[in-house]
């Protein structure tokens, strides 16, 4: 009998140091895995606090000298100060932005390349039935950088003084009002048929290879009517060669505060240009949010507002997540015009 209870204390004994062995192995397999999940998180945080750590690719996804390849060479040149490492505009034009655009989707989501985006985007995205990507889902919203009005210019041969003059018009001479643009499914394009939607007018659309050559046929009088971009008109407003009757913001325009809104006549029109940043889907957030703060740090320049507001646009601020719902809302719109009106690309 003694030896019995020998025998079972020994083997109480060892199976308590088993189950020691058993615990000790356990918390040392959960601090292990503790520590090995931690490490992505910390090699990510690591990698934002020292990027960029070489040069960064902005694509420009049209040819040098728009506004999209000035915006961002402006933006470039301030954010390679900032950081300490060039910001190197790249320009792969064609396939209507398709091919630059596809270049950054195609490309390592480490930072190192970036996208300049413009309102051309967000129409691509619902005007092309095959495109190689989708631009929503593809690329990740960065920054902002601006938007800009449309501005609605006339020959001054026209009669219609006002929207709501030019409403009147064209209801009662229906198809004979001819506007202008640089190409069908542009950003003038959808601009006009989305007045055309909310004003119930017939208005006949002209389409150009080009905004310069849809104004040079304003200026001569061929057309009537065309939503322009501020920059190309300005000069020509200025100089009385053509009538501004109303910009296309929700806000009037700085450089000429005494030009209404359409929406005054047209209560929640809105047709706005817009320019950012973005960069590869699965871009670390940690760089995306270091990015997004030093480009609304170099827009809130006094210098750079001043530059903005010369090329007839507002800074526009915003979080990676506003800039990405601002983008899906600007798509989901734009997609209604396209297809309400058959917008089919060149």
């Amino acid at each position: 009998m003694r030896a019995l209870r020998q025998t079972a204390a020994i083997r109480l004994a060892k199976a308590v140091q088993r189950g020691n062995v058993m615990k000790l192995a356990r918390r040392q397999f959960l601090q292990s895995a503790a520590a090995a999940a931690a490490l992505p998180a910390m090699s990510r945080v690591t990698w934002a606090q020292t990027y960029p750590a070489r040069p960064v690719r902005v694509i420009v996804a049209a040819a040098a000298g728009g506004a999209t390849d000035i915006l961002a060479r402006l933006i470039g040149q301030r954010l390679s100060i900032a950081f300490g490492q060039q910001f190197i505009i790249e320009n792969r034009p064609g396939g209507s932005y398709s091919i630059g655009t596809e270049a950054v989707v195609r490309a390592p989501a480490d930072g190192y390349t970036l996208l300049a985006i413009s309102s051309v985007h967000v129409i691509n995205a619902t005007l092309y039935d095959k495109l190689n990507y989708n631009f929503i889902r593809d690329i990740a919203p960065v920054a902002g950088i601006m938007r800009t009005p449309l501005v609605v210019v006339v020959n001054p041969s026209f009669p219609a003084k006002t929207i709501s003059e030019l409403i009147g018009y064209a209801k009662a001479n229906p198809g004979k009002v001819n506007f202008a643009s640089g190409g069908s499914g542009s950003a003038l394009h959808v601009a006009g048929e989305l007045f055309k939607m909310m004003t119930n007018v017939d208005m006949v659309h002209v389409p150009y290879r080009g905004e310069g050559l849809a104004l040079t046929d304003l200026l001569g009088g061929q057309v009537q009517l065309m939503f322009a971009a501020p920059a190309a008109a300005i000069e020509h407003i200025k100089s009385g060669k053509l009538r501004a009757l109303a910009v296309s913001t929700p806000t009037r325009w700085e450089e000429l505060p005494e030009i209404p809104m359409v929406g005054e006549f047209v209560p929640g029109y809105e047709a706005i240009g817009v320019f950012g940043i973005g960069a590869p889907r699965n871009t670390p957030v940690e760089i995306i949010d270091k990015l997004n703060n030093e480009i609304n740090s170099v827009i809130a320049h006094p210098q750079i507002k001043e530059r903005l507001i010369e090329l007839g646009g507002v800074p526009m601020s915003m979080t990676p997540t506003d800039f990405r719902k601002f983008i899906a809302n600007e798509t989901e719109k734009w997609g209604k015009v396209i297809r309400a009106a058959g917008i089919k690309p060149e």
